[in-house]
């Protein structure tokens, strides 16, 4: 349940509410905001006079529900925004992984070039082996925050554990947790009090109700800018290398008022499915989609078979465009 308290209520009201129904106090605006568990249904008649609106819900899935907020939520990234009335549909291209300073000025030459805005690119690798690149951890950060100097391009980059998330907070102007770190609590609640974006996976076993509840540790924590990131979940098919859950996206699209993002790259696992696959991810009217491109893919030290060289990815942007007319969006 979600209570909206009158902005003349006693602070010793708020909190003996909050504690008799174990309920995580938020300030927004100057308004107070209860959130309990979802299976309380009802407030003592004594506590009336203090609600100004709520909501009764059905999951533990409250402040993230368009039964909460019908509307996207509006959310900044850069000089563009998305949710909220806006029709832009991000396209965030670069590498698996920061390599070198060389190969991402090549990633931001190619975002100019292509009237994109946001770069991506991993600097802590959560990789299934040891021995496999971990990536270049703060110096990869710099070299970010480098580019960003240099061509104002705000980017995005991962935190693979809760040892350097401060750091990433401070340097990235999109904080993402991983699908391995989906459940990560440390995570999740150090960038509940982040003031920028976060882009959630959906870790790749996790049901839509997981997802979502994860995104709620964050909205609770005081940040209302939550990205949703669908990027496959694992079926018995071995063709693939996850499976993307275009269902799901019709799922949250109803159900949830957060902006949602499509990762193609990592869902297919093979380049040569990528193009097809972002093509369906911009036909489904989403925020916007994740797509990694590299400037040579096969020298790539992670995921190299399912990143886009820079041709690729040009002729891919081309076939696009008319889409995203077609549901009437605007590529940034």
């Amino acid at each position: 349940m979600i209570i909206h308290l009158k902005e003349n209520t006693n602070k010793t009201i708020s909190q003996e509410i909050a504690a008799k129904y174990e309920a995580v106090e938020l300030v927004k605006r100057n308004k107070t905001i209860l959130v309990t568990p979802y299976s309380v249904k009802n407030i003592d008649e004594k506590y009336q006079e203090f609600i100004e609106h709520s909501w009764v819900a059905e999951s533990d899935i409250q402040l993230a529900s368009n039964k909460y907020s019908s509307e996207k939520r509006e959310i900044t990234i850069g000089k563009h925004k998305i949710g909220g009335k806006n029709r832009n549909t991000f396209v965030m291209i670069g590498p698996c992984g920061v390599e070198s300073k060389e190969q991402i000025e090549m990633s931001a030459q190619l975002i100019k070039e292509c009237g994109l805005q946001t770069l991506r690119a991993g600097c802590f690798k959560p990789r299934t082996s040891p021995y496999s690149f971990q990536g270049m951890g703060e110096e990869g950060l710099k070299i970010l925050a480098n580019m960003r100097d240099m061509y104002g391009f705000p980017f995005i980059t991962e935190v693979r554990d809760s040892t350097h998330t401060d750091m990433v907070i401070d340097y990235a102007d999109v904080i993402q947790i991983g699908a391995k770190a989906m459940y990560d609590h440390g995570i999740l609640r150090k960038c509940g009090k982040a003031n920028k974006p976060v882009l959630l996976k959906r870790g790749f076993g996790s049901s839509l109700q997981e997802f979502v509840q994860a995104a709620e540790f964050i909205l609770s924590g005081g940040n209302e800018q939550v990205i949703l990131c669908e990027r496959g979940i694992r079926t018995f098919e071995t063709k693939s290398r996850f499976t993307l859950d275009l269902c799901g996206v019709a799922y949250l699209k109803e159900y949830t008022n957060l902006p949602i993002i499509l990762d193609p790259s990592h869902a297919m696992g093979y380049a040569y499915g990528v193009p097809d696959l972002a093509r369906a991810c911009m036909a489904m009217d989403v925020e916007g989609l994740l797509i990694e491109v590299h400037p040579d893919p096969k020298t790539a030290k992670s995921d190299a078979s399912q990143q886009l060289n820079h041709d690729e990815f040009t002729k891919l942007l081309n076939t696009l465009k008319p889409i995203a007319n077609a549901v009437n969006r605007t590529i940034v």
